[in-house]
């Protein structure tokens, strides 16, 4: 049976078709799951027949705009989208795909491809009285993939007969499984509980936050199929739940991170093309430049965006190549280099080894992590790090966040404290988890690297230890040769880590680099972007920030220590 779908996979990977290096990464993503498929690492399965089945379904359709019917027919990579995510099962037969994320500049088709896949699901997906929504922010941007629906249906003799289009209340009513399509909005309602099979999410850059997403997402959790389908075009604001979707799908084409319910593709130009080279400009649209008329159209405006600059070459970047305007030079660490440096190491391999220990406290209920360094020979370093939060306010962050914390548990990455009511970190626990990591791996501490924020309950138990213990500051002066240092060692491929530590690669590739006006630098988070945590790369520069700085002057006598924090909070006389 002839397989479209992995031999367009297969001409783009081979480089045979003209595409950007994130549409390469979800090619080889799927020719990558092939060869491990029916595995007991990947239970997971390709039916060629029923990814073949909505691609023959969809070139029946007709598209009813314009000045004449035409009949439907895909794109090559319109039809990889549409029936990936319908031609990968689970190993109990049901859809292994729940989530897509799709992004691609405008007037490509992202909504039409959704309104074939709504009527498809809601008319012969064998689901009965199913739930289906498109939606949006406002009730006109949620009625167009709604109305690309009734497009195809009002066109069409036989659709017609199976469905009952009623403009007037946005619903579409599937007569043969009663299953409904309707058009929500948040201006008009939307709230918690929809338990839909299919929701088209339009335009996800004009979302304020994640709670639309959340609102239909959590909805779906009882259903054992189900697929919420984002499109969007970038848009210009960094500090967005669309450009933390985006960087977390990015993360999954990367492979630095694992989502197997999540497909993902993103049509954009790659950092070092040549804007105004026009035959970059397919990598962003694959359906407008394919064309004489949609490339003209392209030319009109990369000219008005080259004479007028400002505004209108942002919008030339963002809309029409589908590149956040953005600058990267801030990032800590490169990826590729960052994931060169994973191994199959694990800390078994570092027993009676002697190593330093860095220790991020954060305040509340957030993050808080331990990390060890093993020097090696030639200036290399192996790094490990493990993380803790509390229970409750782990159940907090599965619904606020993107990052699969309840993974990261199973993992055994992250410790997780206490019962649903917990919210605060226990670190007498956590000082407890590193004495039991010591003894069982025969460990020799030679230094401690703390911040001095929120140490003040826990100095008195790192005295047990027995090595001395450097005051982190956390200002830009103190950690910059730990910093750039750090920065340096990936960058030259001499840290290496477990690299199925993903929470670890999660914190590394969140980090941004920030400097004072001296030039010193640190690592932070981007602004306000409070779901991307740092604090696994806080602990691994602190203990790196000892190995640099234990014989100097800033190292302290921990007793020495306690007793100036003692004084210094008017305890002792």
């Amino acid at each position: 049976m002839f397989d479209r779908v992995t031999e367009y996979a297969e001409r783009v990977v081979n480089g045979e078709v003209t595409a950007g290096k994130l549409h390469i990464l979800a090619c080889k993503r799927h020719l990558n799951d092939l060869e491990r498929q029916n595995t007991i690492e990947f239970p997971y399965y390709w039916d060629v027949e029923k990814a073949n089945r909505i691609i023959d379904y969809a070139e029946t359709l007709t598209i009813a705009e314009g000045s004449e019917p035409k009949e439907v027919k895909l794109l090559d990579c319109q039809a990889f989208d549409i029936a990936v995510p319908f031609g990968w099962f689970k190993s109990n037969g049901k859809r292994r795909f729940r989530r897509k994320y799709k992004s691609m500049a405008r007037q490509n088709g992202k909504t039409f491809e959704n309104g074939i896949t709504g009527t498809y699901v809601a008319g012969f997906s064998g689901y009965k009285f199913g739930k289906l929504f498109t939606v949006a922010t406002k009730k006109r941007q949620a009625r167009l993939a709604w109305e690309e629906m009734s497009k195809f249906i009002n066109i069409d003799e036989d659709l017609n007969e199976l469905f009952i289009v009623q403009d007037y209340k946005s619903l579409i009513t599937a007569i043969e499984s009663n299953c409904t399509i309707e058009a929500l909005s948040r201006e008009s309602g939307l709230d918690d509980g929809f338990r839909s099979i299919y929701s088209s999410i339009d335009e996800l850059h004009q979302h304020r936050d994640n709670k639309i997403y959340k609102a239909i997402y959590n909805g779906t959790r009882a259903l054992s199929e189900t697929l919420v389908s984002m499109i969007t075009t970038r848009g210009d604001k960094l500090n967005s739940f669309c450009k933390e979707m985006d960087d977390y799908c990015i993360k999954i084409l990367n492979g630095t991170t694992t989502a197997e319910d999540f497909f993902v593709d993103i049509y954009c130009l790659d950092k070092d093309d040549d804007i105004w080279d026009e035959s970059n400009w397919i990598k962003a649209n694959p359906f407008l430049a394919s064309s004489e008329e949609g490339l003209e159209t392209l030319k009109t405006d990369a000219k008005t965006a080259r004479d007028m600059g400002g505004s209108d070459l942002r919008d030339f970047l963002t809309k029409c190549l589908n590149m956040w305007v953005q600058n990267s030079d801030d990032q800590f660490i490169n990826v590729e280099k960052w994931k060169k440096c994973g191994s199959k190491r694990t800390l078994e391999d570092f027993r009676y080894r002697e190593c330093w220990v860095g220790l991020d406290l954060s305040s509340g209920g957030d993050l808080t992590t331990l990390a060890l360094e093993f020097e090696e020979d030639n200036e290399e370093y192996y790094l490990y790090s493990h993380s803790f939060m509390p229970r409750g306010r782990l159940e907090e962050h599965i619904e606020t966040d993107l990052s699969p914390y309840d993974l990261w548990e199973t993992m055994e990455l992250l410790t997780v404290t206490g019962g649903s009511g917990d919210y605060k970190n226990d670190y007498k626990f956590i000082i407890k988890h590193l004495k039991e990591l010591q003894e069982e791996y025969n460990l020799k501490f030679l230094g401690i690297g703390i911040d001095p924020h929120n140490a003040d309950g826990v100095l008195s138990d790192l005295e047990e230890f027995g090595c001395p213990i450097l005051m982190v500051t956390q200002s830009a002066k103190f950690l910059n040769d730990a910093t750039v240092d750090m920065q340096l060692a990936v960058k030259s491929e001499k840290i290496e880590y477990n690299r199925e530590n993903e929470l670890l690669t999660w914190s590394f590739t969140n980090a941004k680099i920030v400097k004072n006006s001296f030039g010193e630098m640190k690592v932070d988070k981007e602004p306000r972007a409070r779901f991307k945590r740092i604090d696994p790369v806080d602990a691994a520069i602190d203990a790196h920030a000892v190995r640099m700085k234990f014989s100097t002057k800033e190292v302290v006598d921990v007793k020495s220590e306690l007793d100036n924090y003692l004084e210094k909070m008017g305890w002792k006389k």
